[in-house]
């Protein structure tokens, strides 16, 4: 079931959220990497970042909200602060997006929803759903070739703003993720799991 409950410090969250009416949220190559600066900015001080997707109408997020920051280390102040970010950062896109093609009015369809992620195994079955959905949606034909994905991120040697280690631990390391990323995805065994995601 979906939650809209306030995010909690040290917890896993699956965020994700849509273009309002199932419009494109990125309309230019340029707007993944702005919304990945965003991210930067509003989000790393209050969260670990494990998996993502921007997809041209949908986003998708696996998060785990830092038990506290520099600024905050009461657990209600470090809610509200995570919630805080990740709105700043949702609303600071729709206004630039807003601004550079003329338009008005909502961006995305709702507020973020947000799902709590309670097991390894349930992270790791997210992760690869996340990483295969540009496949699920038709927008390429292999998943490992969508470039505004972690996939690649968390593969490389290159330095990453990602938990790489954590991420590659559930998986058993690299050959794990890959060996995992390469088998037939049952979207049966995570259904419940992702509630309504569809664009």
């Amino acid at each position: 079931m979906e939650q809209r409950a306030i995010l909690e410090p040290g917890k896993y969250y699956h965020l994700y959220n849509r273009g309002i009416a199932g419009t494109n949220v990125f309309l230019e190559v340029r707007n993944y990497t702005y919304f990945l600066s965003l991210y930067a900015r509003h989000v790393e001080p209050v969260a670990e970042t494990f998996a993502y997707c921007l997809l041209r109408n949908h986003f998708h997020l696996l998060v785990r909200v830092k038990p506290q920051t520099s600024e905050v280390s009461e657990t209600s102040e470090v809610s509200i602060a995570a919630s805080r970010a990740f709105s700043n950062l949702f609303n600071a896109y729709a206004k630039a997006i807003n601004r550079t093609f003329g338009r008005t009015g909502a961006l995305f369809e709702h507020r973020f929803r947000r799902l709590e992620v309670t097991t390894e195994s349930y992270c790791m079955r997210l992760v690869h759903y996340i990483h295969f959905n540009p496949q699920k949606h038709g927008f390429v034909s292999d998943f490992r070739d969508y470039p505004y994905s972690s996939y690649r991120s968390l593969l490389s040697e290159r330095p990453t703003r990602l938990d790489r280690d954590q991420v590659l631990e559930w998986f058993g390391g690299r050959l794990g993720f890959e060996n995992t990323h390469q088998a037939l995805t049952d979207e049966t065994m995570i259904k419940a799991l992702i509630a309504e995601d569809d664009p």
